[in-house]
């Protein structure tokens, strides 16, 4: 059953808008059409102060709140900095959460991301599967915060009927993106590598974990569509349909980025969680399905990122 749709006036204030999610939710909005967006520089709003938020919501009338806003990275940011996750992630959500319900925002959607999931919890990843398990170590600190804004968003929709919903993408990736070689997502990292790579490329873990990419694009129209079909704060899951192992995503960046030399394997350092494709038959059956495979999605990602180099240098 479809519900009730956006009007191209209304007030949406996309949070995060400058990452790489929220931009894509800009970009799709814009798109389509809507004409009063709303966006906050970090400077201007910290997410993170209560009060600060408030007085947002207070000044603004909102109609629809897309939280994109997190601090994210990579296995080794993870690690190196999970008080900064969890505390951050933690606060940011839960300010947004409780101001837009207080002040009547007409619906909530919330994104999260597969480490939601326990490391070992059976493939392909149904959303029942929340809470079933150990976390993977590795990200355990934005799971737990990411975790929180899923079951506080429920439990608002429980008691005061807040309407929302919350999105569990597989990895993303695409223009937008953290390229930092040490602090970014494993597919945007590889492309920094590689571009700056003399004749040995160093990547992490064995090669073997299997992983299920989505390119952002396909999550922010997924987040329209979800606004439309979805609001008794569920937990629905967006993916590709496509997994690739890192050993073979490497040697296809290898070869989009033109790089010839060597490739190895710090076996040292953590593979993560060794395969985790989501189930997300319950958006595919109200008709939503993603637009783009993974060899497309790696060229765009690339054409950006060069694009981005080149400002960058000038």
């Amino acid at each position: 059953m479809k519900l009730r749709t956006m009007n191209k006036t209304d007030c949406i204030f996309v949070a995060g808008h400058k990452g790489l999610v929220g931009s894509a939710i800009v970009r799709k909005l814009q798109d389509q059409g809507y004409q009063n967006i709303l966006t906050r520089d970090r400077n201007r709003l910290d997410l993170t102060n209560s009060l600060h938020v408030k007085e947002f919501f207070e000044t603004h009338r909102v109609d629809y709140v897309f939280d994109a806003a997190a601090r994210v990275g990579g296995i080794h940011a993870n690690d190196a900095y999970s008080a900064e996750f969890i505390y951050q992630n933690t606060m940011i959500q839960t300010n947004l959460i409780h101001w837009a319900y207080k002040y009547f925002v007409k619906k909530f959607v919330f994104l999260g991301s597969v480490c939601i999931y326990p490391k070992f919890a059976e493939t392909p990843v149904k959303e029942e599967s929340i809470l079933s398990g150990e976390l993977e170590p590795t990200n355990e600190a934005y799971a737990i915060a990411k975790i929180h804004g899923i079951e506080m968003l429920k439990m608002y929709n429980k008691q005061y009927g807040f309407k929302g919903v919350s999105l569990m993408p597989s990895n993303l990736y695409g223009p937008g993106d953290n390229f930092h070689p040490e602090n970014g997502h494993v597919i945007p990292a590889l492309m920094t590598k590689f571009s700056n790579a003399g004749d040995v490329v160093t990547c992490w873990g064995d090669g073997t974990p299997m992983r299920e990419f989505t390119y952002v694009d396909d999550l922010a129209d997924a987040c329209l569509f979800a606004v439309e079909h979805y609001d008794k704060a569920e937990l629905i899951n967006v993916g590709s349909g496509q997994d690739v192992s890192i050993f073979h995503l490497a040697h296809k960046i290898a070869a989009l980025t033109g790089f010839t030399g060597k490739i190895e394997w710090d076996t040292s350092r953590p593979n993560g969680t060794p395969k985790r494709p989501l189930d997300y038959s319950k958006i595919t059956a109200k008709g939503w399905k993603p637009k783009y495979d993974l060899d497309t999605g790696l060229a765009k990602a690339y054409e950006w990122f060069q694009q981005a180099t080149d400002v960058q240098s000038k």
